[in-house]
């Protein structure tokens, strides 16, 4: 049986950062990185963008070449899963049988994408944009492709269109809510974007539901509930993730049964089970921007600060997960920097005309900057993290007037 002083489970971003932040915090010990892809880790954000567009070549991808991993003397067993956890004996389990110990455990597997549950979900032609390849099994099809359907208007499905758009596909997306962007965004970046789409020939079709994916030995279509048949050559799946975090819940560790799903975790990553962590789009934490709440928050940069906070509390330094959130999405020209946690926002304020395709929608909360999406608006962005990092209380007329700079708001 291998054994080693951490294991990671996870090789997406938040498993790597773990291995590049032990060494960096002069951890000496033995570092193994478990992943269930072949490849080493990795970007996941360019998928959905530059690596389906065909932009970025997968090696440009890569979060570091294989040198970097061998030189640190960072184990990579790839291809392969963890499927059990033992907490009692410090072991882990993989699919293909083997037995790995371990002094401690991080959990950084992420999640898997969220399928439908109606018929024909599992047709040839129907894709997820989760990895590597997903994406590869979808760009295989696009020369024989003329009309896709795309399921869900969260940021994977509008960036899948915005490609398959670029590509020359006839697009329909499918939005189960009255908005795209919903749950993430106000109703002024729901409609900007919207709009947006629809003037690049994207038929967006909103309050509307799927009941089957058609078709015999490959997709040909999809049936809405209205009865209603859109054609499709292929059908983009993008509605969400489920935590990965199965084996933790079955060996004890703490955590809701019902949404949001996840681990729960403390301030410094650890779970209710001895010596494990979990990061990333699966831990369930206590966040400040979130009015102390706990919540999970599927980005990079969260996977990223808390990979960091566990490998200096496995290295014995002090450290405390307080990292403001920001997201990023790019739709064809434009480019949505996000910074902060809208959700539970009672006021928003537009900063210039959305018009011009450059502007800023400020969130409040009982009077308190909590968040800013920025399209196309590099400036607010940058100085308006320092009024959500304070929770600033600003005039909203002040924030409305595109001629004051936010950073004279502080």
């Amino acid at each position: 049986m291998s054994s080693y002083d951490v294991v990671i489970a996870g090789a997406g971003h938040g498993g790597a950062q773990v291995a590049i932040a032990l060494r960096q915090a002069g951890f000496p010990g033995s570092v193994a990185l478990i992943g269930d892809e072949p490849e080493l880790p990795y970007e996941r954000p360019p998928l959905s963008k530059e690596y389906l567009a065909g932009d970025k070549a997968f090696e440009r991808i890569l979060i570091r070449p294989e040198r970097f991993w061998r030189d640190r003397d960072v184990t990579m067993r790839l291809g392969e899963r963890v499927n059990a956890v033992d907490p009692v004996a410090h072991e882990v389990k993989t699919h293909s049988g083997a037995t790995v110990g371990y002094g401690r455990l991080v959990w950084a597997t992420g999640g898997s994408p969220r399928r439908l549950s109606c018929a024909g979900h599992d047709l040839v032609g129907v894709h997820t944009v989760r990895t590597r390849a997903d994406v590869d099994r979808m760009r295989s099809e696009l020369d024989r492709t003329e009309r896709a359907v795309v399921i869900g208007g969260g940021y994977i499905g509008l960036e899948a269109a915005a490609v398959l758009t670029k590509f020359g596909k006839r697009v329909v997306l499918i939005e189960a809510l009255d908005r795209v962007l919903a749950r993430v965004a106000g109703e002024p970046l729901s409609r900007f974007f919207e709009a947006e789409h629809r003037a690049r020939g994207v038929d967006v079709r909103l309050g509307t539901s799927v009941d089957c994916i058609l078709g015999q030995d490959r997709v040909t279509g999809v049936r809405l509930h209205d009865g209603e048949v859109v054609p499709g050559d292929i059908v983009v799946v993008g509605i969400g993730i489920v935590p990965a975090v199965a084996p933790l819940r079955a060996a004890g560790a703490e955590g809701p049964d019902g949404p949001p799903g996840g681990v729960a975790v403390d301030a410094q990553g650890r779970t209710s089970l001895p010596d494990i962590f979990a990061i990333g789009d699966c831990a369930l934490h206590p966040n400040r921007f979130a009015s102390g709440a706990a919540v999970r928050i599927e980005s990079v940069q969260n996977a990223n600060d808390q990979a960091t906070v566990v490998a200096k509390t496995i290295a014995g330094l002090p450290a405390s997960y307080e990292a403001v959130p920001w997201f990023w999405s790019n739709q064809y020209d434009l480019k949505l920097q996000t910074v902060g946690l809208s959700t539970g926002f009672d006021d928003s304020v537009v900063r210039h005309d959305p018009a011009t395709r450059s502007f800023s929608i400020v969130y409040l909360n009982n009077g308190h900057v909590i968040a800013i999406d920025c399209v196309n608006a590099v400036r607010d962005y940058v100085q308006g993290r320092k009024l959500v990092e304070a929770g600033a209380i600003v005039a909203r007329s002040r924030l409305a007037d595109a001629k004051v700079q936010l950073s004279e708001l502080m």
